[in-house]
């Protein structure tokens, strides 16, 4: 079995979750690793060497890495994406024989980051795959192939609810809009909204086989903006929200066309990071003609009891649930969250794609369409109206759009008391 040989740039969260995916994919390895911090990237190789997932060799740049490796993954912070992916591009011109080239959501902070990834990929003539985990969820795509003589008979779902919801982010650039690109609706929303948009899709399409035709959206601080709360994201992460912040809430509703039948379906997205409850909770539900689906990642087959006296037992309650908010009382637990999230999968699939010189199911193109869905849903939060996505004049703003959360100017759009 030929095997990909994948080097990571980036060492922080996203990029050990998917060591721990990829020890579950036969073919591919991670050949190399860098990051902008040398100790991170050590670390990083330490754990793919111990977890047998490849070499994990340590560089000092992407140019180092290039061509020792056959694709390189970006799971490096929103804000050095362009910079990295225009290295990546110098390194191809200087003879680095890639395959392909992978990024983790979101593809840009803006249309205008997004559309220049794109256009790198295309200079450098990579295939791109665009991480997007939940799409690649095995309850999404069991609930799919279950219901699919309901699809064929009764018609398809018309209406698909989604939500992503945790207590907040675990870094700091993360909190700050304009690094990250917002708050939660950047960093989650494009999940939501993109798994929603891939529920009301009918077998056999495309992801983007639905035209969006329009949004409506609101974004608001809640938790966060207390003054109490907002002290404790000061005092740990050096982030101010009474000077420039970010929603920790956001809702909102997508209508979609058939454009075979004409026939309009909705999704509704909804992400927190404000959520009290044991920790990450995915939530997604469709309804159809006369069927429906439901998947809770809280819903575990298994559930611990950890009382008061022994609560000092667990060391990190993440080792249970990622993002945990306790350690005690009745902890939902997975045994392989990698899995259930869809991380492995989507290896498996940019894996597969690369090796037989094609693009992933979501190349960055798709990645594009996601990132112009959340700028329509700030837009639409911003103006406090429904953004028409049929006019054409809107497709042009949305391609310059940058949200005021996202300049930093957040308080002009978010009450902080």
């Amino acid at each position: 079995m030929e095997t990909l040989k994948v080097g990571f740039v980036g060492a922080g969260f996203i990029a050990r979750f998917q060591v721990e995916a990829i020890k579950q994919v036969r073919n591919v390895e991670i050949a190399g690793v860098t990051s902008r911090t040398r100790a991170h990237a050590e670390a990083l190789g330490q754990a793919v060497r111990a977890a047998g997932v490849g070499d994990g060799v340590v560089y000092d740049s992407i140019a180092a890495m290039a061509p020792h490796v056959d694709a390189i993954a970006i799971f490096a912070p929103n804000f050095v994406r362009v910079e990295l992916m225009e290295e990546i591009v110098e390194a191809v011109k200087q003879g680095a024989a890639l395959k392909g080239v992978i990024c983790e959501k979101p593809l840009g902070r803006n249309v205008r980051e997004a559309r220049r990834l794109v256009e790198l990929a295309q200079e450098a003539n990579l295939r791109t795959a665009y991480f997007e985990n939940q799409l690649f969820m095995k309850p999404m795509r069991v609930q799919r192939a279950q219901l699919e003589p309901q699809q064929r008979t009764m018609g398809p779902l018309v209406l698909a609810r989604s939500a992503e919801e945790h207590g907040g982010p675990h870094e700091a650039w993360f909190w700050d809009p304009t690094r990250q690109g917002g708050g939660v609706l950047s960093d989650m929303g494009c999940h939501s909204i993109a798994v929603g948009w891939y529920a009301l899709t009918p077998l056999g399409k495309p992801p983007t086989f639905l035209q969006p035709v329009s949004v409506s959206a609101e974004v608001a601080l809640l938790k966060w903006g207390l003054p109490e709360w907002r002290q404790r994201l000061l005092d740990r992460f050096g982030v101010d929200y009474s000077k420039t912040p970010a929603e920790d809430f956001t809702t909102g509703m997508i209508t979609y066309r058939n454009p075979e039948t004409g026939q309009l379906v909705k999704a509704q997205f909804t992400n927190s990071w404000m959520f009290e409850k044991q920790g990450l909770r995915l939530f997604m539900d469709g309804m159809g003609p006369g069927y429906a689906f439901e998947i809770n990642t809280l819903a575990s087959s298994l559930q611990v009891f950890i009382g008061d006296v022994a609560a000092d037992a667990i060391a990190d309650a993440e080792k249970a649930l990622e993002k945990a908010t306790a350690s005690r009382g009745l902890l939902t637990v997975h045994h392989n969250e990698a899995d259930l999230y869809g991380y492995t999968d989507e290896n498996v699939d940019a894996a597969e794609a690369f090796l037989a010189g094609r693009d992933g199911f979501l190349p960055w193109s798709y990645g594009l369409e996601i990132t112009k869905l959340v700028m329509a849903a700030y837009m639409a939060a911003e103006r406090r109206q429904t953004i028409d996505l049929t006019d054409p004049q809107i497709q042009a703003e949305l391609e310059t759009y940058v949200p005021l959360i996202q300049q930093g100017r957040g308080a002009e759009v978010l009450p902080v008391v």
